[in-house]
């Protein structure tokens, strides 16, 4: 943000923005240096429909635009950046009103295929050229994020975008695409990261009464290890249980009895007992309860789906307070609370690490490590793991943990992180504007 001078004493002020980084998953390995191809722009149908108040029918036109991406050949964990271009948007102004500059804020969907599926949410900034009465909306660009979680090639292809205006009234003009998915605009192709956990297993049916039996395959263990493989109810083991022992590939194949009815899904782990960093799955499974039902009466079953390690935070720029120039010392404020949700109802926990840049202003730049912080976080009331703030001290462009949750039997929850921000500024640091940018990342 800008320095407003007092008449008698300068004062510098320091901005600090942060850009939350969000999450996926996938399959396969990296193509050779040059084998990837270049981000294209696609044309694709869409449907918009105007506000109400202007009186028209949805338009269907066409749309231009193109997907680029900061990390083409990424490794499983990384946060990858996504930028969606609508280069020719479908819609145009709907009124004979003239639209100002900067009242139009764009957001979107970038639907993922391939080894990773699910959609990620981009969103722009609040700014434009001003659109005549009638006339044709202006090219706009959307960013999000989302974190690899496998191997394997994934394509990005441009999803619905709404383009909400912000003059005299609060208006939309959604755009869906009329024939998902729009052609493949990206594709990156993910390698896994050295020495991470690759042991899979595969079930060769997903139910079955109570004493049928499944074939579970493994793959990746380590060579020659004894392996169990147990049904799971929740975080609990059931009794379902057998042990093998791999071959000479790290393989197995495991002829489990399922009896109990509380399992609903089976894993498999090397050692004395489960450990995420030296097992696979759960593979989900369903004991189909033959018990005849007495008369007169209604089964009712219920079902509780997985869903994915999510973040928002509450705001994108930070005001850090003044100091004195020829006094300098700390400027200080607080980061815009972050919230993290850990619906994946799996055994892994999670990490959130920062990293900032130099501050840059009129007198030069002020390093990336005169910046610390002091973190702290809150876990809501019933959330099976609890949140640890990271350690109170530098962040520098090297980064540093903010908060995590450890691996588990069952991991989830919903938790808020904030965090005490001071940037050290140097007594005689030349009297003006200086920004750095925070970058956070989900894994």
């Amino acid at each position: 943000m800008a320095l407003r001078n007092p008449p008698r004493r300068r004062r510098w002020t320091a901005a600090l923005g942060a850009t939350a980084l969000v999450f996926g998953a996938a399959g396969a390995l990296a193509s050779p240096a040059g084998a990837l191809p270049a981000s294209q722009a696609v044309d694709f149908t869409t449907r918009c429909v105007p506000p109400p108040i202007a009186g028209i029918p949805p338009i269907e036109g066409t749309t231009t635009a193109e997907i680029t991406v900061d990390k083409p050949t990424p490794k499983v964990g990384d946060t990858v950046t996504v930028t969606y271009t609508v280069t020719k948007p479908a819609a145009s102004n709907p009124v004979d009103l003239a639209l100002p500059a900067d009242i139009m804020t764009p957001s979107g969907k970038v639907v993922l295929g391939g080894a990773q599926s699910g959609a990620v949410t981009v969103t722009g900034p609040k700014k434009n050229p001003p659109v005549p009465g009638k006339g044709a909306f202006p090219a706009f660009s959307m960013t999000g994020t989302f974190t690899v979680t496998a191997p394997g090639s994934i394509n990005l292809s441009p999803g619905d975008y709404n383009i909400h205006t912000s003059y005299i009234m609060e208006l939309d003009t959604p755009c869906t695409v009329l024939n998902p998915p729009a052609p493949v605009s990206e594709t990156v192709v993910a390698s896994a990261q050295p020495g991470a956990n690759e042991r899979n297993i595969a079930l060769d049916t997903a139910s079955g009464a109570p004493g049928a039996r499944t074939t579970v395959t493994g793959a990746k263990f380590t060579p020659l290890a004894e392996v169990t493989v147990v049904g799971r109810s929740g975080a609990a083991e059931t009794a379902d249980r057998m042990t093998v022992t791999t071959d000479s590939a790290g393989g197995f194949v495991a002829r489990l009895k399922v009896n109990d009815k509380a399992t609903t899904g089976i894993v498999a782990y090397e050692g004395a007992a489960w450990d995420p960093e030296k097992g696979a799955g759960p593979a989900a499974y369903t004991v189909i309860d033959d018990t005849p039902q007495p008369p007169n009466s209604q089964k009712l079953t219920a079902s509780v789906a997985a869903g994915q390690l999510s973040m928002t935070q509450a705001g994108d720029a930070v005001q850090l307070s003044s100091v004195d120039f020829g006094q300098g010392g700390a400027a200080t404020g607080d980061l815009k609370t972050v919230t993290v949700k850990d619906f994946r109802g799996g055994p892994a926990g999670w990490s959130l690490t920062g990293k900032v840049t130099d501050f840059t202003g009129p007198g030069g730049s002020i390093g990336a490590g005169a910046l610390s912080w002091t973190p702290a976080c809150t876990t809501k009331a019933g959330s099976p793991s609890t949140c640890v703030p990271g350690s109170a001290g530098t962040v520098g462009s090297g980064g540093a943990t903010l908060a995590s949750t450890p691996n588990g039997t069952l991991t989830g929850g919903e938790f808020t992180v904030d965090a005490k921000v001071s940037l050290d500024v140097p007594a005689f640091t030349a009297p003006g504007s200086y920004a750095g940018v925070l970058t956070l990342t989900l894994s």
